[in-house]
């Protein structure tokens, strides 16, 4: 994952989310020939100079032009359908959520209008064909009053988008959607420790909080849980408004 300086732009739809800004910068393919595809380059329109397109056609290459980015919005009740079935995969394959059943598009509809009369921040990302391709939120940690300053997020990608930048840009906006909503510090509840959302989380600038042992018995197995915490504007630095 790229570290916080060098996430993906969303004004750039030539650039593929999670393309290197060196990519850019020397003007090559953005992204690597995929397994089956042969001297396939994937480019996108303006990515790449005239006349470096003619060098590498000249050598074999062939090219696909780069899906544009996901945009990052609000959710909607709407959205409902489309994130309760990337939960339900999530669910039923992975750790991250202790689920062992699907939320519902009914819960989903609730949840996401909880989070909007609240005010916090729920978040989608949308293909350009208007699929939803991930979502995330910030919900406050703990019910009591005292915890109102901090949050904890949720973050989950349809499996077809792993590995695309589409978790490092929805992160990036919930971090500022978050401190936008008034709270100072966020946490990552990490289930399963999966080594994977450790190193995403550190790489945005959260840092080990602790660790419980044997936390959950999912898929045949007990659990961890990580937790990691990433300060929001002043942090502690000041009083909250």
């Amino acid at each position: 994952e790229m570290i916080a300086a060098d996430r993906p732009r969303l004004d750039q739809p030539h650039v593929e989310i999670g393309a290197p800004p060196r990519q850019r910068e020397r003007c090559q393919p953005a992204g690597e020939p995929a397994a089956d595809d042969g001297d396939v380059a994937r480019v996108g329109i303006g990515a790449v100079h005239p006349a470096a397109l003619a060098r590498l056609a000249a050598s074999g290459y062939r090219f696909r032009m780069a899906a544009p980015d996901p945009v990052i919005r609000s959710a909607t009740p709407d959205d409902a359908r489309a994130i309760a079935a990337i939960y339900a995969h999530h669910v039923a394959h992975g750790t991250a959520s202790y689920d062992t059943e699907p939320r519902s598009t009914l819960a989903t509809a609730a949840l996401i209008s909880e989070h909007r009369g609240k005010g916090w921040p729920f978040l989608v990302a949308e293909a350009a064909d208007g699929g939803i391709v991930g979502y995330a939120y910030a919900s406050q940690f703990r019910p009591r009053a005292a915890y109102a300053w901090a949050c904890e997020d949720s973050i989950y990608v349809a499996p077809t988008q792993q590995g695309r930048g589409v978790g490092r840009a929805l992160l990036a906006a919930l971090l500022d959607a978050a401190e936008a909503s008034g709270f100072r510090t966020m946490v990552a509840v990490i289930g399963g420790a999966e080594p994977a959302s450790v190193a995403f989380h550190a790489a945005a600038g959260f840092v080990h909080a602790g660790r419980l042992v044997g936390m959950g018995w999912k898929h045949g197995r007990w659990l961890d849980t990580v937790y990691m915490q990433r300060p929001l504007g002043d942090g502690t630095g000041s009083a909250p408004a």
